[in-house]
């Protein structure tokens, strides 16, 4: 079997992702580069080419990397309740990691596995309350835009009240679900 650089480096995709994660940690947007994270690895930058297109994947894999730690919700779950849960989680999680909410919002959200696979979780309790085809695909997408937008005010540099956000979104996730949901 022929290894292609990045595998004759003696790299993995998580090996990227880890000394991206560090790179950024240190340094920031402005600081993450496939030279940087090169550098981080010890390899020369095209190594890293095997492995993650360009600066653009490496920060969508970073994003869905993140997202790994989410359980999407089960078939089975209350939809509403299914659908409030994981973006709460979400919620949190952006409250853990702060310094990737601007990537988020810049990069529109994620695009990777475990972005997909919260979408389809999602996409199956919508269907579960009548809502199919292009709009479940537009409740998914204002449930993340508007969970965003309240982990935005919550990490910003003068954050308004965490918890207190946290509660006002629990409740407004509930109003859109009840209105999204609602038989038309």
């Amino acid at each position: 079997m022929v290894r292609t650089p990045g595998q004759r480096a003696g790299l993995s995709r998580d090996a990227v992702l880890a000394a991206a994660r560090e790179v950024f940690a240190e340094r920031g947007t402005a600081g993450l580069s496939m030279r940087a994270v090169a550098a981080q690895l010890g390899v020369a930058p095209n190594a890293l080419y095997s492995h993650v297109a360009d600066k653009t994947a490496l920060v969508d894999a970073l994003l869905d990397d993140r997202l790994g730690a989410l359980t999407p919700p089960p078939a089975d779950a209350e939809p509403l309740a299914g659908l409030r849960d994981v973006m709460l989680a979400t919620f949190d999680l952006l409250g853990r990691h702060a310094d990737l909410v601007p990537l988020y919002l810049a990069r529109q959200g994620a695009r990777g596995e475990n972005a997909r696979a919260l979408g389809a979780a999602m996409t199956v309790l919508l269907a579960r309350r009548g809502v199919t085809g292009d709009d479940a695909g537009l409740v998914v997408r204002a449930l993340i835009v508007h969970t965003l937008g309240y982990a935005a005010l919550a990490t910003a540099e003068a954050p308004l009240d965490p918890p207190r956000l946290r509660a006002e979104l629990e409740v407004t996730l509930g109003w859109l679900l009840t209105g999204a949901t609602a038989p038309t």
